[in-house]
């Protein structure tokens, strides 16, 4: 199970956990109250299990492909790690399957504080379009993903400040409507 907690604010390596203390976790629910979703997939089995299938089926992801993450697979590691852990949000959901590995998705949430979503292998995480977000791995120093799209792929991140862009707009109008119903 996907575990997920407020971020401390100690910004020395950006690989460690950095837990408040005492650890302040989220559960499932906060994450879907701020548009992330989660599912667990067998990630040595996930064809023939058909989970990942359906979810594909349902949202209608139509592409997908696999990236590795790690020093000796990823050409200009360094400046790519620094690049996915830079502050930005896309106009489109970003949609992650673990199948090897581990590391950090950080999301804001609605009082701007980081929360830290750790994902292992098996894990699939749905970040919401207009949300303010980045990546890390952990101190494992490697990530095998698959990335999946409804349509082609899009991969420009619109780095932050981005207040006013369509996208985050609209995530912001979803969050106020949320707390309405």
């Amino acid at each position: 199970m996907v575990r997920a907690w407020i971020m401390d604010n100690d910004s020395c390596n950006q690989r460690q956990p950095h837990m408040t203390d005492p650890p302040q976790f989220i559960d499932l629910d906060g994450l879907k109250k701020i548009g992330v979703l989660y599912w667990k997939i067998d990630a040595d089995n996930y064809e023939k299990e058909g989970l990942l299938q359906k979810i594909r089926d349902e949202r209608g992801y139509k592409y997908s492909d696999c990236i590795t993450c790690c020093p000796d697979k990823l050409p200009d590691y360094e400046n790519k790690l620094t690049i996915f852990f830079t502050e930005h949000l896309h106009s489109d959901e970003e949609i992650r399957f673990i199948m090897e590995g581990s590391g950090y998705f950080d999301v804001r949430n609605p009082e701007d504080k980081w929360i830290r979503i750790e994902c292992v292998k098996g894990d699939m995480i749905v970040i919401p379009a207009g949300i303010y977000h980045r990546f890390t791995l952990d101190t494992n120093d490697h990530m095998k993903t698959m990335r999946l799209f409804v349509g082609e792929p899009v991969w420009t991140p619109i780095n932050r400040p981005a207040d006013d862009h369509p996208k985050r707009q609209e995530y912001l109008q979803s969050l106020r409507q949320a707390q309405t119903a």
